[in-house]
């Protein structure tokens, strides 16, 4: 797997950075604003995502920042620990814990999660980017941007949100938020891709920048039109490097010895872990080019991550499907896109902030909505329909848990299904029992466990005195404890009854031959 920053892909890669710093920087502000934590540390957490997390990676394609799935989390612990320097030595901790997860492998996890799952988390979250952003679209702006769970921390839940619209709504920030999807539906229309200048410039780039000079031409409109504060990025303005360096907050390395700091160091890094996992599955799922990402390396990535962002003020990263997401469908090559991003974010947070705080956030959403109709496509439905419903199942009720739980619960949620449909499908074509005149067939088709045990029972009772019964386990690899024991205690039954059986291809125990009254049979020993 490519794993170096190849700088030929720049052409692919500055766009994709670009479109992924515009996804980021409200959803860095808004992770913060929601976590309880000072906005700047978004933003910090954000940057270190991009650059220190994106050059220790070995994706190409995901990208890291403040994640929603934290907010609850951090925002505990702050109030809890009473200080944010307390707060930021957990993240450190937590980052140090990370690399010893990735140093003993443990990155192996998220292997474990069913494709289906994986499949119908992506489709939810772009279902939840769509819901989410439609109050911000117009102007509605009392939920944080990033809130991934179906309820919300102002008290609404998504869809009664969405019903706020018709009477909270900001005529200026609606009118902004629809012609920013148009331009990005224009964008992504065969007549932009195919000319030579316009395909140049990334759609997003333009829906913002549109968006910037409809707000300043709001004012000739009446007072319902105009923008405010809430309806704009709120990036702290910094006019020197004084100014930054009061921004930072370091760590209270005397609170070390406190047990709540270490209790919130192993909470952030085993929930900070698995959604970076989960995320990896997904993204590594998106990429076109189907390479895979080292998990254990991620973790280490991942934890190097947060030793830095808590270093210097940072709240807690893991990898993120919406800014990972938003990374590959704008055309991203390699890393170097991640990068990018942080590196532009930290730039223009140094140096024109103020220019920032004029992006309607209206223009923002509808960004974010596109790349949610992208992930959240109908065929994609129709596609998993095809794959039948041992796919298909798993996969809806994902979605379904998802947008009304949370990503952590809906992913649980969905793996116990498809385990227990597995489960199932396993146990309804476990034996196959064909029975000619006396002569009787028990093929065991696939590996026993001891939830086939059940059929088994009603199979060996349904058997006739005077029945020749042979018991065939070629096709399988594994037979449980529970269905030899079974088999042992019928064959003494079967001497009672008068039943001859034999065993084909039963390799865990040896068999001792023996005659009785004229019935042969075969005794399982040790």
């Amino acid at each position: 797997m490519k794993s170096t920053i190849n700088f030929s892909d720049l052409k692919h890669d500055l766009p994709s950075g670009l479109v992924v710093f515009l996804v980021a920087l409200p959803l860095c502000l808004g992770v913060a604003l929601a976590s309880g934590a000072p906005l700047i540390s978004g933003v910090i957490a954000g940057i270190v995502g991009g650059i220190v997390v994106g050059a220790i990676s070995g994706s190409q394609v995901g990208v890291s920042g403040p994640a929603a799935g934290l907010t609850v989390i951090v925002l505990n612990a702050i109030t809890e620990l009473g200080a944010f320097d307390s707060f930021i030595l957990a993240v450190v901790l937590a980052g140090f814990i990370q690399i010893i997860l990735g140093a003993v492998k443990a990155g192996v996890i998220g292997y474990y999660f069913p494709s289906s799952v994986i499949k119908g988390m992506l489709t939810a979250i772009g279902i939840i980017i769509i819901l989410k952003q439609i109050p911000h679209v117009a102007g509605i702006d009392q939920d944080y941007e990033g809130d991934e769970s179906f309820l919300q921390k102002d008290g609404e839940n998504t869809f009664s949100e969405i019903l706020n619209i018709t009477e909270f709504f900001n005529e200026g920030a609606l009118a902004i938020g629809i012609i920013s999807i148009l331009v990005l539906i224009l964008w992504d229309t065969d007549f932009v891709k195919r000319n030579r200048i316009l395909s140049l410039v990334p759609g997003p780039l333009i829906a913002v920048i549109l968006g910037i000079f409809l707000n300043s031409s709001l004012s000739v409109f009446p007072t319902n039109f105009h923008l405010q504060s809430n309806h704009l990025v709120s990036l702290p303005v910094t006019n020197s490097l004084s100014d930054i360096s009061s921004f930072l907050v370091f760590p209270n390395f005397a609170a070390i010895t406190n047990p709540l700091i270490w209790k919130t160091a192993f909470v952030i890094a085993i929930v900070a872990s698995l959604e970076t996992l989960l995320s990896v599955e997904a993204t590594d799922k998106l990429d076109p080019q189907s390479r895979i990402t080292p998990t254990n390396r991620e973790l280490i990535a991942q934890g190097s991550g947060n030793i830095i962002s808590g270093l210097i003020g940072g709240i807690p990263i893991t990898q993120v499907i919406v800014r990972s997401s938003a990374n590959i469908l704008s055309g991203n090559k390699s890393k170097l896109s991640t990068i990018i991003h942080g590196l532009i974010l930290l730039i223009c947070t140094l140096s024109i902030p103020s220019l920032l705080n004029l992006i309607p956030l209206a223009s923002l959403a509808a960004v974010l909505i596109m790349v949610g109709y992208k992930l959240a496509k109908p065929t994609v439905f129709k596609t998993m329909f095809k794959e039948g419903p041992d796919q298909f199942v798993p996969f809806v009720i994902t979605v379904v848990a998802v947008v009304f739980t949370d990503l952590l619960t809906g992913i649980a949620v969905g793996t116990l299904v498809a385990m227990i449909y597995i489960l199932y499908t396993n146990y309804k074509g476990s034996m196959l029992v064909i029975r000619n005149g006396n002569n009787v067939l028990i093929q065991f088709n696939k590996d026993i466990f001891y939830f086939n045990k059940s059929e088994l029972m009603q199979n060996l009772a349904a058997l006739k005195s005077g029945d020749m019964v042979l018991i065939d386990g070629t096709k399988t690899t594994f037979i449980d404890h529970d269905i030899f024991l079974t088999l042992e205690e019928f064959q003494a039954e079967a001497k009672v009854r008068h039943i001859n059986i034999e065993f084909k291809n039963i390799k865990r125990r040896k068999f001792n031959y023996r005659k009785s009254d004229g019935i042969v049979s075969k005794t399982l020993i040790s």
